[in-house]
């Protein structure tokens, strides 16, 4: 754990003065862009909630837009925000969206809750997270271990940095009534409460990392930005950033997925072959505040996190299924049908 730390400092170094680059993420609620990046457009409507547009981890939603891949399908896809991934589940399954672009490991969750939802695109194979200790707290918070009594951020109660936050702190001996999970969002709200002392440490992603480590807020303790930073802090690959819908809504619509799935693949597959100035290039100005090279280092330290075809990782529903038994009672007693919370239908037919 120490050398992510040491290498992430050291990438820090080198930045210039960086603005906070996440300031729309928490004033995001309610927002709404159109297909096509211009707004409204024409072709069958669908509206997908985020749980933050302009998270780095949730990058393919805003970049299948400005690409122009939806409308190509002939689709006008409603792209709306929330600060939590959470709050995308919640308006998912209320009815206000038809989909919602979030983490995977919500899917289990809601099913033993009677709510059946699965993952149609997988955008990811890694967590894209990073837990960080202010810089008050560094020399005595060295490992998750010491997570005992201390106050964690994490974007909202309920969310996958909350669930992420209690296994590291259970697998490390640590129990979830040990420690104090607070709901901080991102970007500006959570740098503020880490230099200010309400938190202790937390979990969150880029760009609020790299704001973080420019001002020397604080450093990084676990880095899960690559299939191997989840496996080691995890123990396997953990799919996170995806599409997930209601699965009748899904059999009731199998063609709007499919061209859903179709632009969401071509995507991943420009994003495999790009640069990451080049997709920062395509993101709306907003999203690097004036600075596009800070952006997308941003960019570059989440691109590995990423799948190239949108196919569920092997064996990574299993990995989620662990980390969410260990501190969740409610999975922990229930027999979860792991073949019922994501689809490979789609992607494997995806013309991308």
């Amino acid at each position: 754990m120490r050398k992510p730390a040491r290498f992430a400092a050291s990438a820090a170094a080198g930045l210039l003065a960086l603005s906070t680059l996440t300031a729309c993420a928490n004033d995001a609620a309610g927002t709404t862009a159109g297909s096509g990046g211009g707004g409204g457009g024409k072709g069958e409507h669908v509206k997908i909630m985020v749980g933050g547009l302009d998270k780095v981890i949730y990058l393919p939603a805003m970049l299948t837009q400005r690409l122009g891949y939806f409308s190509a399908q002939g689709l006008n896809v409603e792209l709306l925000s929330e600060p939590a991934g959470v709050q995308a589940e919640t308006a998912l399954v209320s009815g206000q969206v038809q989909g919602a672009v979030g983490f995977y490991d919500h899917t289990l969750d809601l099913q033993v809750k009677g709510k059946d939802i699965e993952s149609v695109v997988q955008f990811s194979h890694a967590p894209g997270e990073v837990e960080v200790v202010s810089a008050k707290a560094a020399d005595e918070i060295a490992s998750p271990k010491d997570f005992k009594g201390r106050k964690l951020g994490v974007t909202g109660l309920g969310s996958s940095t909350d669930f992420l936050t209690k296994y590291l702190a259970v697998k490390n001996g640590v129990s979830v009534s040990e420690f104090t999970p607070v709901a901080v969002g991102a970007g500006p709200t959570f740098v503020s409460a880490l230099q200010k002392g309400s938190i202790d440490g937390g979990m969150t992603t880029d760009p609020t990392v790299a704001t973080i480590l420019d001002k020397k807020a604080g450093q990084v303790l676990v880095d899960m930005r690559t299939p191997q930073g989840s496996l080691e802090a995890l123990g396997g690959p953990y799919p996170s950033s995806s599409l997930y819908m209601s699965t009748d809504w899904v059999n009731g619509h199998k063609d709007t997925v499919q061209k859903l799935a179709n632009a969401f693949v071509k995507t991943l597959k420009w994003m495999s072959t790009h640069s990451a100035s080049e997709i920062a290039d395509k993101m709306p100005d907003d999203y690097s505040q004036g600075n596009k090279f800070l952006y997308a280092a941003a960019i570059k330290s989440t691109l590995p996190m990423f799948t190239e075809d949108g196919v569920m990782p092997e064996g990574g529903p299993e990995t989620v299924e662990k980390v969410l038994k260990a501190f969740n009672p409610t999975i922990k007693n229930a027999d979860v049908d792991l073949g019922k919370t994501y689809t490979t239908e789609f992607v494997k037919k995806a013309t991308g």
